[in-house]
């Protein structure tokens, strides 16, 4: 084989693997959001589950796309562990309609298509409002043009007369248990190291169709496929929490099982795929003629499409009625670690390595928003709960002090985590954002960007009222009067109010949402805010405390009118409106 015949090969496959990145990222970008909603609709029992996935992969031809949605969808507890198998199962009977795309690529001249693909895919590129199907068509171009250049190189190899080649795969005896071993562990061993198991189908195409590489050891490569594309997601997937890694563990398991029991009944099945098709097993090069053992050939790009489509449904409808026994499998090799929330810094949705597809990732975004926000409630709650200690420990200060100072440092570890949480999220849309989004997902990818940075302004002030408090308990001011408690609880209450609003929007559809709600509370605040402020100046004048307790009483109510002021602006940026000025 000639050097230049080896680049020509090795370009092809590059071609072929871009083209169907590109097509895969098209198909997102044009229907991302639909995909979202039909996955979180359709998958009311295992049978619609297992279609839905079969309908998703096959359109955005990428079974690693609906892996990563369901799991997204598991994570946000909108999907059970148990329909997120069913997607999966479903989603590695629409991977093989790749399989049939490449074996007509590889069977007919299909160059023509490729052409006319790139015309009309530069002129919709140039045209902004359709430029994600001109994406598209160019990706179908380049996958198609690839196929067509694997073809010819392939001829132009003429494998099945190389005898270098036909001797090394002679050397292997065809009917041997051991054989069929040795070719799913290279297939496997293949898929992993060249991250792409449609690579790996195509070269197993050439060979096959030469004639250089008999059908058993052809479908045992295939076979291996399946198994190395898993290895690939559950390495992925060991930095992700637990349920990506369940859900990767389950799609390992349904190839892995279905393997097994294929090699009890390996030659009979191929046998059965092999009439389907109209292929003759039997047929050898001394048996006929040439012209005859190549047409025979031919067909074998069809025999293993057709073998990898039979073998996932048939391991589908074997398993479909097992996803309770799978899912506690799982379960049971995959525990939740133990983490005290405090100590855990590590983000919980968004899993580096995980994430492939840029319009996907922003769901893990959102989802670890929402965590960010939910948190940052629970913090204010502590400071509501320091306020009260600090209160009612006046007259007891040394007998509860450890608690007060343990609460202290819970809400100061929390002030890190905000920090922490807002820089990986920000690092995180970064990279995101370097790829090529639709407007749409630019548009969220600043509002997320602005959400972090507020909800962040929101950990500041809750730590800036923690340290206020702390100040005064340790301090030598007098403590404050029980109208001053009263009137601090109660602007604590219509903030926990708002925090409590804006979750809600955080949580659901922005649509069902009714923004006056938040801008009620937050007028309210301001109200009650300028009248404890006026309040403040008489109390003082009248000798009711003294002007450094009023500075303190006052520093807790202005950080939460602040405080709200931060929550209309997360609110402001989720729903899409612009930022007011204060």
């Amino acid at each position: 084989m000639s050097i230049l015949v080896l680049f020509k090969l090795l370009g092809s496959l590059a071609l072929l693997m871009f083209g169907m990145k590109a097509m895969s990222e098209a198909l997102q970008k044009m229907a991302g959001p639909q995909l979202r909603h039909v996955l979180g609709a359709m998958t009311t029992n295992r049978f619609t589950g297992m279609l839905t996935g079969m309908l998703v992969t096959a359109s955005v031809q990428s079974s690693t796309a609906t892996t990563v949605m369901t799991v997204s969808f598991v994570n946000a507890g909108l999907l059970t562990l148990a329909q997120a198998i069913s997607v999966i199962m479903g989603a590695n009977i629409g991977t093989t309609l790749t399989a049939w795309i490449m074996s007509a690529g590889m069977s007919f001249d299909i160059s023509i298509v490729s052409y006319i693909g790139f015309f009309f895919g530069i002129i919709l590129i140039y045209m902004k409002k359709h430029r994600y199907i001109g994406d598209f068509l160019f990706g179908l171009g380049l996958l198609l043009l690839g196929l067509t250049t694997l073809r010819l190189t392939g001829n132009e190899m003429d494998l099945g007369h190389n005898e270098t080649v036909l001797s090394f795969f002679a050397s292997f005896d065809p009917t041997s248990f051991l054989t069929t071993l040795v070719f799913l562990l290279l297939g496997g061993v293949l898929t992993f190291c060249v991250q792409s198991s449609a690579a790996v189908m195509a070269i197993t195409m050439i060979l096959c169709s030469s004639g250089a590489l008999p059908i058993y050891q052809g479908i045992a490569l295939v076979m291996g496929e399946n198994i190395g594309t898993t290895v690939t997601s559950n390495l992925a997937a060991m930095s992700a929490n637990t349920q990506a890694r369940r859900a990767a563990l389950a799609h390992m398991f349904f190839n892995v099982f279905g393997v097994f029991w294929i090699l009890f009944i390996f030659r009979p099945f191929i046998d059965m795929v092999c009439g389907w098709v109209g292929y003759d097993v039997a047929m050898t090069k001394d048996s006929t003629d040439n012209a005859a053992f190549l047409a025979n050939s031919a067909k074998l790009t069809f025999v293993l499409a057709a073998f990898h489509t039979t073998f996932n449904v048939a391991n589908t409808f074997i398993l479909i009625w097992f996803i309770p026994q799978i899912e506690r499998f799982v379960c049971w090799v995959i525990k939740p670690k133990k983490v005290d929330e405090e100590e855990d810094f590590r983000l919980h949705f968004i899993t580096a390595g995980f994430m492939k597809t840029p319009e996907l990732s922003v769901l893990e975004a959102q989802k670890e928003i929402r965590a960010f926000s939910e948190r940052m409630q629970r913090m204010f709650g502590m400071v509501t709960e320091l306020l009260t200690l600090s209160s009612s420990n006046a007259s007891k200060k040394g007998a509860n002090e450890a608690t007060f100072n343990k609460l202290y440092t819970r809400i100061e570890k929390y002030e890190g985590i905000s920090d922490n949480m807002e820089l990986e999220i920000a690092k995180y849309l970064d990279t995101v954002s370097d790829a090529h989004l639709s407007d749409d997902t630019k548009a969220k990818i600043r509002a997320m960007l602005r959400e972090i940075s507020e909800l962040e302004s929101i950990g500041d002030a809750c730590f800036n009222m923690a340290r206020t408090i702390s100040r005064k308990y340790n301090g030598k001011q007098d403590h404050f009067t029980d109208r001053q408690y009263e009137h601090i609880h109660q602007m604590m209450g219509l903030t926990d109010q708002s925090l409590t609003e804006m979750n809600r929007l955080m949580g659901g559809r922005k649509e069902s949402y009714d923004v006056n709600r938040t801008f009620n509370i937050e007028n309210e605040i301001n109200n009650y805010r300028n009248q404890l402020k006026a309040q403040n100046i008489v109390d003082i004048n009248n000798h009711e405390y003294t002007y450094a307790v009023g500075t303190i009483y006052m520093d807790l109510i202005n950080e939460c009118e602040k405080l709200g002021d931060y929550v209309v602006n997360v609110v402001e940026a989720r729903m899409g409106t612009r930022q007011r000025s204060y």
